[in-house]
């Protein structure tokens, strides 16, 4: 168990069993806060959507390489803005409509190559794992003798940006280190067999996107659709990868681990971060407040700053306040570059874990 010091004295203890149950904090937030408006909801789709087109056609109309590189950075953070679309209409959270859900889902998450069902129920997993080494999903700690297993190419693309953060399109081929199956795959070890139909369905609806990226590379030629799609689908996947990544380390404060007895849903949930993205936390639909997005999924993006701040009171030091970003995030830069050299494995055995660092890749990045 690992105790945090400040000046001399022991401050907090992020592993203790907090104070407080989950039913306290859901009672501290507004009934209001977990009533969908699917208009609403419907408006930030084709706010997301518009954008999308508006800036494919100025970049298309003007084609010069002042405005690419503009174009692939906006365009890229659009896709992650549809991407979060999609991940609410996967918690149910866009609407209390399953077929609009769906409905909805599929069109986001299709658009970006990214099957809906596929990745819902994975997502789904972590949910109900977060913070479990063994049975978590997403971003899990790799245990020290798998690290050590790993030969130095493998480690080097693990560990090293910008590799890791171009990750997610394996993962959804073939999931996480020591993890099997494919969210493509209907019969992959991670859906039920009545599941199998959903999953069919969309990764039909992929390959289908895929066939008409196919089709316009070779009416518009393989250059144009590098420069309109792909170049932005890298940037997506990027902000995609990092994202998530921030949410479950940490920096200043390092986040437990739980196994076994230790851990529980409410633990877990306390194990992730909020994040100040500056001017992209509405562009991205406040993806940012999620300590409460990870207790309670079913909360509209719209309502989770509101809950946030009715529920800290509760938290107490189990909420670590984002550090504000200004317009810019770039001290997350810092902490995605200090992460990736310390948060290296956890050990093999214990309830309760921390990442601990690699001796020899420290001693590398020192020198």
């Amino acid at each position: 168990m690992e105790t945090i010091v400040t000046g001399g004295q022991v401050d907090f203890d992020p592993s203790a069993p907090p104070p407080f149950k989950i039913a306290d904090i859901r009672d501290a937030i507004p009934k209001h806060c977990w009533v969908k408006n699917p208009w609403r909801s419907l408006s930030y789709v084709v706010r997301d959507f518009l954008v999308g087109f508006v800036l494919s056609a100025i970049a298309k109309y003007s084609d010069s390489w002042y405005v690419w590189p503009i174009y692939w950075v906006a365009q890229g953070t659009m896709f992650w803005a549809v991407f979060v679309i999609g991940h609410d209409c996967g918690h149910g959270s866009f609407s209390d409509s399953r077929l609009l859900n769906s409905f909805v889902g599929h069109i986001s998450h299709s658009s970006i190559l990214v099957p809906y069902h596929g990745w819902r129920i994975s997502h789904r997993t972590h949910h109900q794992n977060h913070g479990n080494v063994e049975k978590d999903e997403s971003w899990v700690p790799m245990t020290e003798s798998l690290y050590k297993s790993l030969d130095n190419s493998t480690k080097t693309l693990r560990f090293t940006i910008p590799f890791p953060f171009l990750a997610y399109p394996v993962y959804l081929f073939c999931r996480s280190p020591g993890k099997e199956g494919s969210h493509f795959h209907p019969s992959s070890g991670l859906f039920s067999p009545n599941e199998r139909l959903d999953v069919i369905t969309s990764t039909a609806s992929v390959v289908l996107v895929a066939a008409l990226f196919l089709y316009f590379s070779i009416l518009q030629g393989p250059i144009q659709m590098l420069k309109l799609y792909f170049v932005p689908y890298c940037v997506f996947v990027m902000w995609l990868d990092i994202v998530t990544y921030l949410h479950h380390h940490g920096y200043e404060t390092k986040l437990p681990w739980y196994r076994g007895k230790e851990w529980s849903y409410l633990r877990g949930g306390l194990t992730t971060v909020d994040r100040d993205y500056g001017m992209f936390n509405k562009i991205h639909h406040d993806i940012g407040t999620h300590v409460i997005h990870h207790l309670f999924p079913q909360i509209p993006h719209y309502h989770l700053e509101e809950a946030t701040k009715a529920a800290k009171p509760i938290l107490g030091k189990y909420y670590r306040e984002p550090k504000n970003s200004g317009p810019i995030p770039f001290h997350l830069l810092k902490i995605l570059a200090t992460s990736l050299i310390e948060d290296n494995y956890v050990s093999d055995d214990g309830g309760i874990v921390f990442y601990q660092t690699d001796p020899q890749r420290l001693k590398y990045f020192k020198n």
